[in-house]
């Protein structure tokens, strides 16, 4: 087989792979970690390094916030070998703290217990190395045990721009970021599930892959921030881009009902999502045992996303090299 027809080859079974992210609930094969050598590559691969490279930390953050005229804080994993290796770029996944949460939830060891979660996946290649950040979801009221987190634009602060274009923004000015939306994730659980998918919606720019974790997704403010009305607005354009992963504990029963009806109206959109229901209730022991799976989704959108990159790369070598012909 000569050059020519090898990358001919590839191309084809590149689109073919492609092709499959439009299929409705079902996930794309992972990649192997030979398609990973392959050049030019986006996603950083996992390496052999010391112990102190892949010993995951935090850390938490502060930053002006004009939009919320005031001073924020979230918190922020960087992934092994950052330090070490200044020229890589890495994809991005927000996580989303619940009602009456804080930027520590999901790194705290009782309750998410992220970082031993992504060692795990970084170390079989489910989900290639990445930028972890915990926003923070409270509003002007803060947290209180009355109430959940605002994650929108109301009377009481602009949540939603503060987290999904704001805090984007100084991620993107203080990390090597993969400025794609394609190598950009947002999620959380219970209410923090809500809002990931109402602040993914409301910065489809920013944002390409969203995920859940026994959200709900009607909320009180009206169809403006229930993503099962408001999904059904924005552009075809935009819905085809989109990648959705929603979970819901079997014994949750309002927040799985929520998730069943939310995934038959991405199905009737044909908007590409994966539902899944497992055995336990609205428990962080249900959360943390499920990251995992949230997370092995969004490593597989970011791999397929590195194919279709691979391939439009090729494309415009085979049309260069046409044209030189």
């Amino acid at each position: 087989m000569n050059y020519k027809q090898s990358k001919i080859l590839l191309l084809f079974s590149v689109l073919t792979l492609v092709g499959c992210n439009l299929s409705q609930s079902v996930v794309a094969k992972p990649l192997q970690q030979q398609d990973l050598q392959t050049k030019p590559s986006v996603l950083p691969t996992q390496r052999n390094t010391s112990n102190s490279e892949t010993l995951l930390t935090y850390k938490i953050e502060t930053y002006d916030s004009q939009v919320m005229n005031a001073s924020r804080t979230y918190g922020v994993s960087l992934p092994p070998g950052y330090e070490q290796n200044p020229k890589q770029r890495y994809p991005v996944i927000f996580l989303l703290h619940g009602g009456h949460g804080s930027p520590t939830d999901w790194f705290n060891q009782n309750k998410g217990q992220a970082l031993k979660t992504l060692e795990q996946l970084y170390t079989t290649g489910k989900l290639p190395p990445s930028i972890i950040i915990t926003p923070n979801g409270n509003d002007k009221r803060s947290s209180s045990p009355y109430r959940d987190p605002e994650y929108i634009d109301g009377p009481n602060g602009k949540v939603s721009t503060a987290i999904g274009d704001e805090l984007v923004k100084v991620v993107q000015s203080r990390y090597r970021t993969i400025n794609n939306p394609n190598f950009w994730a947002i999620g959380g659980l219970s209410s923090g599930g809500w809002g990931a998918i109402n602040v993914g919606l409301h910065n489809l720019d920013r944002f390409s892959i969203l995920f859940s974790h026994s959200g709900y997704f009607n909320d009180k403010s009206g169809p403006a921030n229930s993503p099962i009305f408001y999904i059904k607005t924005i552009p075809l354009q935009a819905q085809k881009r989109l990648k959705i992963y929603l979970d819901s504990g079997t014994s949750d029963i309002e927040e799985l009902g929520e998730a069943e009806r939310f995934s038959k109206v991405l199905n009737q959109l044909k908007i590409y999502n994966l539902f899944r229901q497992f055995p336990g209730s609205h428990t962080w022991q249900y959360w943390r045992k499920h990251l995992a799976d949230s997370l092995t989704f969004v490593g597989e959108q970011f791999r397929t996303s590195e194919i279709a990159n691979m391939a439009d790369i090729l494309n415009i070598n085979q049309n260069s090299n046409t044209q030189k012909n």
